[in-house]
């Protein structure tokens, strides 16, 4: 996976954490996992089709997209997952995914987002469209956001 692909998805990841939610993030170590993989207790999904392929998953502990939805809602208590957190975290992907996709289009890589799959459990294991997924982690003052990206062209 090219380095020019990975960079438009920290970047929209930290100008929209930061604007949404007021969290700022840095990125961690890079590394590679397989393309199957134990998951975080909560993950947005979001598909890329069009010149590359693929998917990419925000990955979280429970606590942390607590704590991102209470500050995309205005500081609202949010004490559990209910439909209008699920509602906010999965909306925070799209941004994400939504300029990511921008970023890569500026690059000459025309891209459609899919809607966002937000999945919440434990012991949940993704396998993804490819041999390897790049893992940015996203260090935060609440914790650390994996941004796990399998794409081909």
């Amino acid at each position: 996976m090219k380095v020019e692909w990975v960079n438009p998805f920290i970047e929209a990841s930290q100008m929209i954490l930061k604007q949404m939610a007021n969290i700022s993030c840095e990125k961690g170590t890079i590394h590679i996992k397989d393309g199957s993989f134990d998951a975080p207790d909560v993950m947005i999904l979001i598909g890329l089709t069009g010149k590359l392929k693929g998917q990419a998953i925000l990955g979280m502990n429970e606590e942390m997209a607590k704590k991102i939805a209470s500050h995309m809602m205005c500081g609202m208590l949010v004490d559990e997952l209910d439909e209008m957190a699920r509602s906010a975290i999965s909306e925070l992907g799209n941004m994400i995914l939504g300029n990511t996709a921008t970023l890569l289009s500026n690059q000459g890589f025309e891209v459609d987002i899919t809607p966002p799959t937000l999945l919440v459990g434990k012991k949940v294991s993704i396998s993804t469209n490819s041999n390897q997924t790049i893992t940015v982690p996203l260090n935060t003052d609440y914790g650390i956001i994996e941004l796990d990206i399998a794409i081909k062209e």
